[in-house]
């Protein structure tokens, strides 16, 4: 058995049993990845894939139980390079962070720019993609960190650490009926179009939660991912925006009408998540102190030393988290 052999199964299966792709992202011959993973399930005695002809159709029981324990031995060989390169090289390396289109545009630009003059010699990559992408990503080692505000729950083997919190706010052009009124109550709001990000991204479900408190239901028009596209649409008329209020710059959207909605829609936590048992080199934990100043190396020390999510939260009650 080979640690090659272990990195193919897996790659395999992350690319949804492709074996075309596995082997052009990993620049080898797809002829290779099928003889070393013959030759693994042949040493093993068991069948990691099913097959129909040449192609692979399904993972096997044997193969989840197989690839799962591959997954931990390859994060643990990543870890043992991390430890090596912490004595050789500390202030040198790679870090991946995958996030959504908010926290890339609004959140994160003035904590990598300061990353990166501090660090020079690492290499930051940041990745986009729903708040479920990036669990996954996080959870299967392709990426460090995830930041994101929703589905993060869905993978139990991630540590989860909390932010800030975030508010909303409802955008209109000058001149809307909504600016009229002193006060904009759920009901208000009910009676025009909405656009609003797509469901599963930055908090959406604490919209329909709120209309769902009131025996109403949002007449969503359009969605998007991206709040500056939102925006666009806002503006062409299409209906009243519901984002994120550190998503309105006060530079460029001089030309829209910003009314606080935080009494409208409960606010939503920003977290940042890791894969547990991961070795964190001293310029993730520099990095995480960055985004959030109440994340210590010490707190997230102790965040790790936790069995649980429910210990991780109780670690953090009391703590008053910033808001944006």
């Amino acid at each position: 058995m080979k640690l090659q052999q272990l990195r193919y199964i897996v790659e395999v299966a992350n690319h949804s049993l492709n074996v075309s792709a596995t082997a052009e992202s990993l620049y080898t011959s797809q002829p290779g990845i099928s003889k070393q993973v013959r030759m693994l399930e042949d040493e093993l005695g068991v069948q990691i894939f099913e097959r129909s002809g040449k192609h692979l159709t399904q993972i096997t029981p044997a193969g989840r139980d197989i690839l799962r324990i591959s997954q931990e031995i390859l994060a643990k060989v990543e870890s043992i390079r991390s430890v090596a390169g912490q004595y050789t090289n500390p202030d040198q390396g790679t870090l991946n962070i995958s996030t959504t289109h908010t926290q890339a545009r609004y959140a994160l630009p003035e904590v990598i720019r300061a990353f990166i003059k501090r660090y020079p010699k690492v290499s930051l990559h940041m990745h986009q993609g729903s708040p479920a992408q990036l669990s996954e990503s996080v959870a299967k080692g392709t990426t460090d960190f995830a930041i994101a505000t929703e589905a993060l729950h869905l993978y139990q083997d991630l540590v989860m650490l909390p932010c800030y919190h975030w508010t909303r706010c409802l955008l209109v052009p000058k001149g809307h009926p909504l600016t009229l009124l002193p006060r904009v109550e759920i009901e208000d709001l009910a009676q025009y179009p909405l656009v609003t990000y797509t469901f599963g991204f930055t908090g959406r479900s604490e919209l329909d939660a709120a209309f769902n408190r009131t025996g109403m239901e949002p007449r969503i028009v359009f969605t998007a991912i991206d709040a500056d596209v939102i925006k666009t649409y806002v503006r062409m008329g299409l209906g009243v925006g519901v984002l994120a209020s550190m998503a309105i710059d006060p530079q460029t959207d001089t030309d829209l009408v910003r009314i606080d909605a935080r009494h409208l829609f409960q606010s939503s936590t920003t977290k940042i998540c890791f894969r547990r048992g991961i070795f964190l080199r001293s310029y993730m934990y520099d990095f995480m102190e960055r985004f959030a100043p109440h994340l210590t190396r010490d707190v997230v020390d102790k965040a790790l030393a936790m069995k649980t999510p429910y210990e991780v939260e109780q670690l953090f009650v009391g703590i008053e988290l910033p808001e944006r």
